[in-house]
C-alpha cells in the first residue's frame, strides 16, 4: 500500500495538488452519526429486531463511540426528542465526554404525536401550534446544558386535499412559530431548516423545497440556514446545483446524508449514485478552497440501517463520505477553471471523471496510519469483538425512538 500511496501522491503533485493540504483536510473531517441510526427501525409496514441494537440513549453514545473509535472522524452524536429524552442532560453529555465524543444537533420531534394530524406550527389550532413551539424552545434548553450548537428542525407539515387549509394562513403561522424559537437561540446557535417536498403530506408541504426553507431562513435572520436532506428531492433533481446557489448566499447549513431509488428510502449513503454524492462535494470543496467565501457547514448522516448491522452500515457509510471528499479535494481544480473559460466541454468533463474514478483508497490509508487508526475501519471493528460483546449484553428490553 505504500507504494500505491507513493505513486498516487507523485501523481497529484505533479497537477499541482497540495497533498499535505489535502491530507490535512481528510483528517479534519466532521462527520455527525444520528442516535436513531443505532437503534431498531424499520420501513412503514415493519420493523426488524437486531440483536445487539442500542435499546436506549447510553447504550447509542456507546456505538457511535465505536464508530469514531475506528474512523476518527465522527466526535459528535444527534440525539432525537423526545427518543432520546433522560432525566439528566448533563449526567449523558458528560457520559459522552467519557466515551470521547460529544452531543451535536438536537432534533425536535413535531411529527408523531397524534396532535399533529393536521401538523405542527402550521397547525389550525393555537394550541397545537403552542404545544409544537414549546417542544423546540424545550429543545434550546437541552442545547445549552449539552453544548450543543444545532436545532434541527423538519416539519411534516401540510395537507393532503385541497381546501383542507389556507396555504397562506399556513405560512404565516410558520414563520411566526419559528420566530419566535429563533428569537429564543442563544449566541453562536443554529438553526437548520430541513425541506421535503412530499410525505406524509400528498397535497402540499409546507416546507417543500430549497427555495421555501431558503426563504424563511432568509426572514428569518443569520442564525437559520438551509438543511439538505438528499432522499428528499424528486428524482432527477440536480443537488449540487442547490448546493451551490446556497453555499454561494451563505444559507447553506447541513446535510442529511443518505440515498435513495424512489423517494425518501434513507438508504445508506452512496449505495444508488456515488457519482452524485462526488459532484456535491465537488461544489463544497469549491467554497473550502476559495479563500474569498467562507462555509460552515454540518455533515450529517440520517439513514435506516433497516436490514444492515447498525454500527457496521455506520463506518461503511463513514468511509464513503471520507471517498467521496477525498475525491473532491483531488479535482485539478486549475485546469477545470482553464477548460471552463475556453468551452472545452469534454475536457472539463473528464478532470471531474479523473478524480470520481481515481482509487483513494492508498491516501486514505496513509491519513489513518498517521492518525494512529487501521487503515480498514471496517475489519478492525469485526475484530473488535465488540458486536459479539453488545449481543450478549443486550437481551430485552424495548428500543427507544421510531420503533
Amino acid at each position: 500500500m505504500e507504494e500505491l500511496y507513493s505513486a498516487l501522491e507523485e501523481k497529484l503533485r505533479s497537477k499541482g495538488i497540495d497533498v499535505e493540504l489535502v491530507k490535512a483536510k481528510l483528517k479534519s473531517q466532521h462527520i455527525e452519526t444520528p442516535s436513531w441510526g443505532y437503534g431498531d427501525s424499520g420501513t412503514r409496514f415493519k420493523v426488524f429486531k437486531q440483536p445487539g441494537a442500542a435499546r436506549n440513549v447510553w447504550e447509542k453514545l456507546q456505538d457511535a463511540a465505536q464508530v469514531h473509535k475506528f474512523t476518527g472522524v465522527t466526535p459528535t452524536v444527534a440525539l432525537h426528542i423526545p427518543w432520546d429524552k433522560v432525566d439528566d442532560w448533563k449526567a449523558l453529555s458528560d457520559y459522552a465526554k467519557e466515551l470521547g465524543i460529544g452531543i451535536g444537533a438536537i432534533n425536535p420531534n413535531l411529527f408523531q404525536d397524534d396532535e399533529y394530524k393536521l401538523g405542527s406550527v402550521c397547525n389550525p389550532d393555537p394550541k397545537v401550534r403552542r404545544k409544537a413551539i414549546d417542544h423546540m424552545l424545550e429543545c434550546i434548553e437541552i442545547m445549552k446544558i449539552t453544548g450543543s450548537t444545532i436545532l434541527s428542525v423538519w416539519l411534516a407539515d401540510g395537507t393532503n386535499y385541497p381546501g383542507q387549509d389556507d396555504f397562506r394562513r399556513r405560512k404565516g403561522y410558520l414563520y411566526e412559530s419559528l420566530k419566535e424559537v429563533y428569537d429564543a437561540m442563544p449566541d453562536g446557535a443554529r438553526m437548520l431548516l430541513e425541506y421535503k417536498f412530499f410525505e406524509p403530506a400528498f397535497y402540499h408541504t409546507d416546507l417543500c423545497d430549497w427555495g421555501t426553507a431558503y426563504l424563511i431562513s432568509q426572514k428569518l435572520g443569520p442564525k437559520a440556514q438551509v438543511l439538505i436532506d438528499l432522499g428528499h428531492h424528486p428524482l432527477g433533481t440536480n443537488i449540487e446545483f442547490i448546493v451551490a446557489w446556497l453555499l454561494d448566499e451563505g444559507k447553506l447549513g447541513g446535510f442529511h446524508f443518505n440515498s435513495k431509488k424512489y423517494a425518501d428510502d434513507d438508504l445508506t449513503v452512496g449505495s444508488i449514485n456515488p457519482y452524485e454524492l462526488f459532484l456535491i462535494y465537488n461544489e463544497l470543496v469549491s467554497v473550502e478552497l476559495d479563500p474569498n467565501l467562507e462555509s460552515d457547514v454540518a455533515y450529517m448522516i440520517d439513514q435506516s440501517h433497516n436490514i444492515k448491522p447498525k454500527i457496521e452500515a455506520m463506518i461503511q457509510s463513514v468511509d464513503t463520505l471520507q471517498r467521496a471528499y477525498a475525491k473532491a479535494l483531488i479535482v485539478d481544480r486549475k485546469s477545470l477553471r482553464e477548460a471552463q473559460e475556453m468551452g472545452r466541454v469534454v475536457d472539463a468533463e473528464e478532470i471531474l471523471k479523473e478524480a470520481y474514478l481515481t482509487d483513494v483508497r492508498p491516501l486514505l490509508w496513509k491519513i489513518r496510519r498517521e492518525m494512529g487508526l487501521d487503515p480498514d475501519p471496517l475489519k478492525a471493528f469485526r475484530r473488535s469483538g465488540y458486536y459479539e460483546e453488545i449481543c450478549r449484553q443486550r437481551v430485552g428490553g424495548e428500543s427507544q425512538g421510531w420503533a
